[in-house]
């Protein structure tokens, strides 16, 4: 490994209480992180995604931290291993909307505190921007990105995430959703699903969001990434720190471009993908851009141990 490994760190959705309880239990290093959340969080964080409930566990505000904070508990165990490259050794990084927080205190541009701290303030904006201007999301399944497009516009809905060939989410209000739904079903869409969200995720209406992440990005100087991540809006590397701050202020309301960056990825000499934090949805999709590319999955100490053993 290294050289051609990508670094994977999953959004929004992955969570499940219960998640990290194992790495907290078994390694010093998970350990330390989820400490440091509860402590930077000012209250059990921890406890939040040990124990739930679920419905707290699934608002915005508590969602990313925990995902956050699960992610990288789980990359510093693996570390601990020695189950991954170095970090330098890295082709890429990259990270789906919230991952892509995520991926920054794994690439040092940021410490694990720093981002939380921005991620905590994400959530808040994001669940107000959800009550400001309400909306919801819905995922299309088996309809070519130009026919979805001319959808989006009839419906006055967007594009949120381009996540693999025939799988598109569109975001917008409410009525605009269940308008584009009808549109995309009547013009072939294979299956139509509306997500369980709290809001309409990477589209106009997360604007106010978007104004005060960029208040809050203002005070916090970003180190360059010691690899480059693949961001989400552009589906290009950034490095720098200005790069990655105009990143952060641009992804809110942009789509997620994850079909483009794996293919970025894949062309730029990635021949291994580890996703790392809860879920398995990050490299499904990889799977879906290219079938024979390999990937690994470490979410829990099962899975550790079995790449353990497989490395042995």
């Amino acid at each position: 490994m290294g050289g051609s490994v990508a670094f994977l760190f999953p959004g929004q959705g992955a969570q499940v209480v219960g998640m990290g309880k194992d790495l907290y239990e078994e390694f010093p290093a998970a350990r330390q992180v989820f400490q440091e959340a509860d402590a930077t969080m000012g209250f059990p964080l921890s406890g939040l995604c040990f124990n739930g409930p679920e419905e707290d566990l699934r608002r915005t505000i508590n969602t990313q931290p925990a995902i956050l904070t699960t992610s990288y508990a789980c990359l510093r165990a693996a570390q601990e291993l020695g189950l991954l490259p170095p970090v330098a050794e890295l082709a890429f990084a990259a990270g789906h909307s919230l991952g892509e927080y995520t991926a920054l205190a794994a690439v040092g541009s940021l410490s694990f505190a720093q981002v939380l701290l921005l991620v905590k303030e994400r959530g808040h904006l994001m669940d107000e921007a959800g009550q400001l201007r309400p909306g919801t999301m819905a995922a299309i399944m088996g309809l070519e990105e130009e026919a979805l497009a001319e959808v989006c516009r009839e419906a006055d809905v967007e594009m949120a995430n381009i996540n693999s060939p025939g799988q598109i989410v569109i975001s917008g209000t409410r009525e605009g959703i269940a308008r584009g739904m009808e549109l995309a079903t009547a013009r072939g869409a294979r299956r139509v699903v509306p997500l369980e969200v709290s809001a309409a995720f990477h589209s106009r209406l997360m604007q106010p969001a978007s104004d005060g992440i960029a208040r809050a990005v203002a005070g916090v100087t970003f180190q360059a990434a010691q690899v480059p991540i693949v961001a989400n809006s552009t589906a290009q590397p950034v490095v720098t720190g200005q790069e990655i701050k105009e990143e952060l202020l641009r992804q809110l309301c942009a789509p997620v471009r994850w079909q483009a960056s794996v293919e970025y990825m894949l062309a730029h000499g990635a021949t291994e993908f580890i996703e790392i934090g809860p879920g398995r949805v990050l490299t499904g999709l990889v799977k879906r851009v290219n079938g024979d590319v390999k990937t690994v999955n470490l979410s829990d100490v099962v899975s550790l141990r079995e790449l353990q053993t497989a490395s042995a």
